[in-house]
């Protein structure tokens, strides 16, 4: 399992000497802390963030050194100092945040972290972060007593603070928290260093190359939480073990702030230093370990690094604006990779399993909710350089390219389908057990040519289930159900799983039994658990009564939120067999009363070691332990323990009590030196503590200071197929461990028995241990080789785990014999686009992907038809493993299917396709006014006009909840007086577009039709911005003419040309009588006709463009465009109206003498050509009072025909008989 931070801290940490050797106690389930070669300093810290997913990497590349830090507070754990070997620990995708874990985030290469960094721990706020990927901080420890301890510091499993609410002094003796052996203390060599000048700062990065060399560099600064940035650094450096320290300020400039030290991972002497972007954006370069510095510009700020695995130079770097860069010139120049990259989702290629050495593997961001897995090669990433290893798009922060395996995850009908890629060739679904609905899966690691995977399923919320595959990560069988999970600050889900170091296929686990939560181990991965068997006598020699089943030990497995301070459980490949861990005995894992416990045989049986709080780390290699009281006092001993725990003799490393921020152990293998950073008071400047313990040892270790031991579980020593026997030290054995001594002395492998095999996919192991099918699975289904291969591994229900060794023995009876594939019908055919959706569009390729369960290949042919009359077939599907592409163009619902024949018979999949157009715009066409409880018809014009399916959301009457229809038009009745919001969405493919009309409701009104002047058409431009203006334009002239309310009237411009508009005349807000309210809305008609006929509505649109509003006969316009006709739907009306009007104007000019009571304006004005008078084009509701005419109807309105300006109120108007002109 290799991560980013596992990978980068392994190497740089590896340059560190050894964490006094190791890893410390009691802090987190199984994530590994290791240093990528070439990485930041890590950051200590008693406010931890949670790591990123890009805060682990490859775990197995080189030593880390191992720190541990102190937050100066009480914690409910004991302490363990994060080990740097084999704990699991998932992450989820960002930010992102979408399921990812920590080995998805493995890189390839190496992540640049920051190296050690210590914060004071005074700062009240909760997270020292300074969001940059690979950082993470701790803080100086505060001078504080037992109370008012900082509860937000050291964060591991949720305790209750009563279990360390009694401290003892630090001289107190260990009788009562471990067996301590203070009858006489012993001194060790140190000197300390204090970091003058530098009081405030509250963080400190350190980079200990190690490797035969004494170079130490060391950044301090100054962190502001309330500003979230760096605002004064310190850089030192040390050429003699830490002993003293010079100054570099001067180097680098004594105005450059400084904000994160980063190192090569393959070349130690190249240091990059970062300054803070807020100050400046550049970088420093050192060749020399520091000693010089050159200073380089740049032209983006960076986010994280990414170093190649092999080559030094080589470095990728993120910025915050999600763009990747490039420099194969060590920081030097930088090239633009590409934009649009998810974050944390780029890699190296590796050499051996992609084509080219240079070639990065990216997730890019195409749109919302979609991504795509692109390659592209070093310093060209042109579209013609980009390749498409899956075709189609992901789902956004779904690629992991680890080990062999590349894992992406693929949207089909609504549901995630996971996918994996074996050494980089064709994606194919994981095949899970049948009825497992994963709602998360966490690829957990892919170490030895196998992948181990967390799945939430479906019924799930607190717990996974583990499941292990086969060798190309397809087929995948339940490891593990209900193991314990738990979420991190920053969203990150935490599987309680840890792999033992330096024993392979030993893992612990926590458990939900009956609503318990129980520790259990395994010795052959996951094939066989058991509980722990808890220790027969406690600290004090009192025997333990625990029985099992319902009595047993349980560790906190937490991964620790901060990967560098202490940690629950420890172990080291350099010591196997020493498991490190704080737990609890009884029925259930509980957060109160823990100890620290340790095993010396891997296991088998336990030990209490302590009582309170200690972190422990490995030193000289594992042969010896040293314990550091966990604690807010201040204190200056540590302990040693040369018998794997037994006892303990007391040592002091400082003359003054100092409270202690962190630990760092030089990086290497021989050399026995440690710092331990801290302060004597809370404002006092940072005391380095070099501690030297190589005169405790006398001499190198020779082959008779050690002694064997077997490994065995319970007894039974053929252990993953082998027998195993490791050497360790004597007890109490003084000596120098030479490298490499740790290593098993003899494995001789075992007789294969049905122990050494799991079940194979589609089989369950039954209560007698046998395996069984499923009741879903078909034995006689033939393996997936059968469609690439003429053969196939015929399976046995068994399947031996790839680390196990054993040999002859059952080997024959429970593998899998390969035979010559049958000749068997085409079966399990499946159909998909490569989007994962039923949409396409128009006039763009459209990518179908092919799957066959069953069915021989070469005999096999397959066609797919696409429904639009083409359709094309391959002779096999092996053929189309890049998928079928085509091209539609029309829009329309097309039945694709794709048929798999061969002699025996057929398999026909179907899917229908909904190819659209790009959507560009919906137009809602109501009336403006309506009537209540009256039908009105709204309808929706659409451009283009053919997109394909549509599907309208329409919210009417003010009601919360749409009415969905497939049709553009409906008809409703408002029920309610007001106004009233119309809005239509309508929804093709993955565009959704919006259109809103405003409605007013009364029980009564009048309308008229308007026309302008033929000047008008010429600038209308169509747009309903355009009309809503020239209706506020008519409206302000009318009220100003008429001296109408303007609550009363009502203009719309209605769509088309030529222009016309629609005015409406409302009820006033007060209430009238019956018999008044039709005489009044009379009135203010005939007020308002007046004055259009006398051309008083007129309005200047632009200087020399005067426009006059006129009143029609004609019924109002079409409420919306008739298409794309050049002439609207009103020019043909008042076409038709003109015509009809003509032909009555004739008829009675040829008859009028023959119609009594005709009165002729032609006789009494003959110079005046025979014009007509408009009247009330649209009455919206019969006048109840029928024909009954009131006194007002008889009133006279005489006007000056040529007058133009304001009207006099309309109570003091008389008609004229003048007939108005007409244009």
């Amino acid at each position: 399992m290799e991560t980013r931070l596992g990978y980068c801290l392994l190497v740089i940490l590896s340059e560190w000497f050894w964490l006094f050797a190791s890893t410390s106690i009691p802090g987190v389930t199984g994530a590994e802390v290791r240093c990528l070669p070439s990485c930041q300093p890590p950051i200590i810290s008693a406010h931890p963030r949670e790591p990123s997913a890009l805060d682990l990497a490859d775990f197995e590349e080189a030593p880390v050194e191992e720190i541990v830090g102190f937050s100066g507070e009480r914690h409910s754990d004991a302490g363990l100092a994060t080990r740097e070997e084999s704990s699991l620990q998932v992450r989820p995708r960002p930010g992102e945040d979408g399921a990812s874990s920590l080995q998805e985030d493995a890189l390839n290469g190496k992540l640049s972290l920051p190296e050690v960094l210590f914060t004071r721990s005074s700062t009240t706020e909760n997270d020292t972060a300074d969001g940059r990927n690979g950082s993470f901080c701790g803080e100086k420890g505060e001078e504080k007593g037992s109370e008012g301890v900082d509860e937000n510091g050291w964060r591991r499993s949720a305790r209750s603070a009563e279990t360390w609410s009694e401290f003892r002094p630090e001289g107190g003796g260990g009788e009562e928290g471990a067996p301590v052996s203070d009858h006489e203390e012993f001194e060790l060599t140190s000197s300390t260093f204090a970091l003058t000048e530098d009081t405030a700062h509250n963080q400190a990065m350190v980079h200990w190359s190690g490797q035969n060399s004494s170079v130490i560099l060391m950044l301090t600064k100054y962190y502001d939480f309330n500003s979230g940035r760096v605002t004064e650094s310190s850089l030192w450096r040390s050429t003699d073990y830490g002993t003293t320290y010079e100054k570099l300020n001067e180097k680098v400039g004594m105005k450059t702030i400084l904000s994160y030290l980063y190192v090569s991972p393959n070349n130690k002497r190249k240091i990059m230093l970062l300054t803070d972007p807020e100050v400046e954006s550049s970088l420093l370069i050192s060749l020399d370990e520091g000693a010089s510095y050159q200073k380089h510009s740049l032209a983006f700020d960076i986010l994280s690094l990414l170093f190649h695995p092999e080559q030094e130079d080589w470095i990728l770097a993120y910025s915050h604006d999600q763009k990747l860069y490039v420099s194969v010139e060590f920081g030097r120049k930088w090239q633009l990779v590409h934009d649009n990259v998810v974050p944390n989702r780029f890699y190296w290629s590796r050499l051996g399993l992609d084509k080219e050495q240079g070639m990065i593997h990216l997730e890019i961001s195409v749109s919302d909710g979609r991504s795509q897995y692109i390659t592209c090669k070093l310093q060209n990433c042109s579209d013609g350089n980009k390749g498409k290893p899956f075709p189609g798009f992901i789902i956004p922060n779904s690629l992991v390219v680890q080990d062999e395996y590349v894992f992406i995850q693929v949207p089909v009908g609504g549901q995630t389908v996971h996918y994996v890629s074996y050494k980089r060739n064709a994606f194919y679904p994981m095949k899970l057990p049948k009825y497992t609905l994963p709602k998360d899966l966490q690829i957990i690691s892919t170490d030895d040519n196998q992948v181990v995977a967390a799945i939430q399923d479906w019924h799930q919320n607190d717990s996974y289930n583990l499941y292990m595959s086969e060798s190309r990560g397809l087929f995948f069988t339940l490891m593990l159900e209900d193991v314990v999970s738990s979420g991190g600050p920053e969203g990150n889900i935490m599987i309680d799983l840890y792999e033992v170091a330096g024993i392979k296929g030993v893992f612990l686990s926590n458990k939900v039994v009956e609503n318990q939560v129980k520790t259990y181990i395994t010795y052959n991965k996951g094939r066989d658990w058991r509980l722990l068997q808890a220790p027969t006598t406690d600290l004090q020699g009192n025997k333990v009564y625990c029985e099992q089943p319902y009595c047993s030990l349980h560790l906190h497995l937490h991964v620790s939120e901060n990967p560098y301070t202490s940690g629950n459980i420890v172990s080291k490949d350099t010591a196997p067999g020493i498991i490190i861990a704080s737990g609890v005995v009884g029925p259930e894992l509980t957060s109160a009363n823990v100890s620290v416990f340790i095993t010396s045989d891997a296991g088998n049986s336990w030990r209490e070691v302590f009582q309170e709080e200690y972190s422990v780390f490995f030193l000289n290699q594992g042969g010896s332990l040293v314990a550091i009281r966990h604690t807010p006092l201040p204190i200056r001993h540590i302990w040693l323990s040369f018998d794997e725990g037994r006892n303990w003799d007391k040592y002091s490393f400082t003359s003054s009590p100092l409270y202690v921020d962190g630990v760092l152990g030089e990086p290497g293998e021989d050399t026995l030196i440690m710092t331990i950073f801290g302060h004597f008071s809370h404002r006092s400047e940072w005391q380095l503590v070099k501690t030297d313990f190589r005169s405790i040892f006398q001499q190198r270790c020779t082959s008779e200071d050690y002694l064997t031991w077997q490994l065995h579980n319970e007894g039974e020593v053929c252990i993953m197929g082998m027998k195993r026997i490791f050497q360790k030290l004597k007890a109490n054995v003084r000596c120098v461990k030479a490298r490499h001594q740790y290593i098993s002395q003899m494995s001789d492998p075992c007789l294969c028995t049905e122990a050494d095999f799991e079940c194979d996919y589609g089989f369950e192991r039954q209560i007698d241990g046998s395996c069984a099918p499923a009741f879903w699975f078909l034995p006689s289904a033939t393996s997936r080789d059968c469609i690439t291969g003429d053969t196939f591994l015929n399976t046995t229900g068994y399947r031996r785990a790839f680390s196990n060794n054993c040999t002859e023995g059952s080997l024959s009876k429970y593998s899998p014999k390969r035979q010559k594939c049958p000749n068997q019908a085409p079966r399990g055919l499946q159909l998909f686009t490569s989007e994962g959706t039923l949409v396409a569009t128009l006039g763009r390729n459209v990518t179908f992907l092919v799957f066959l369960e069953q069915g021989l290949s070469s005999m096999t042919s397959i066609t797919v038809d696409f429904g639009d009359g083409t359709a094309i077939s391959y002779v096999n599907i092996s053929s189309i493993d890049d998928g079928v592409k085509h091209i539609y163009s029309k829009v329309g619902i097309y039945q694709v299917s794709a048929t798999a024949s061969n002699t025996l018979g057929f398999d026909r999949v179907v899917l229908y396709l909904h190819v659209t157009c790009q959507l560009e715009q919906v137009q809602l066409s109501a009336p403006s006014v309506v009537i209540k409880n009256k039908a009105v018809n709204l309808t929706t014009v659409l451009h283009p006009s053919s997109v394909g399916t549509v599907t309208y959301y329409w919210w009417l009457d003010n009601k919360t909840e749409p009415i969905v229809t497939l049709d553009g038009a409906m008809s409703f009745r408002f029920s309610k007086e007001g106004g009233h919001t119309v809005t239509v969405q309508a929804s093709v493919g993955n565009t959704v577009l919006q259109d809103q009309k405003k409605v007013a409701v009364y029980d009564y009104f009048r309308s008229h039709v308007l026309a302008f002047s033929s000047n008008l058409d010429e600038l209308n431009p169509g747009v309903s911005e355009w009309r809503e203006d020239i209706s506020r334009v008519v409206h302000r002239c009318m009220v100003q003419v008429t001296g109408i309310s303007e609550d009363q009237l009502l203009v719309t411009v209605l769509p088309g040309i030529p222009t016309t508009a629609e005015i409406f005349i409302v009820p006033e807000k007060r209430r009238r009588a019956v018999d008044e309210k039709w005489v009044h809305l009379d009135q203010l008609s005939q007020v308002l006709l007046s004055a259009l006929n006398q051309d008083l509505i007129q309005f200047t649109l632009r200087p020399g463009v005067q426009v006059n509003v006129y009143a029609t006969r004609l019924s109002p316009a079409p409420l919306m465009d008739s298409s794309h006709s050049s002439h609207s739907g009103t020019a043909v009306i008042m076409l038709v109206s003109v015509l009809l009007m003509g032909l009555a104007v004739f008829v009675i000019y040829k008859f009028k003498r023959k119609i009594p009571g005709m009165n002729s304006y032609t006789a009494e004005q003959p110079d005046k050509e025979q014009e007509v008078i408009p009247t009330v084009t649209s009455i919206a509701v019969p006048n109840p009072e029928g024909d009954k005419l009131t006194p007002l109807d008889h009133v006279d309105v005489q006007l000056d025909s040529n007058s133009r300006g304001y009207l006099p109120s309309h109570t003091d108007i008389k008609l004229s008989d003048e007939a108005p002109h007409v244009f």
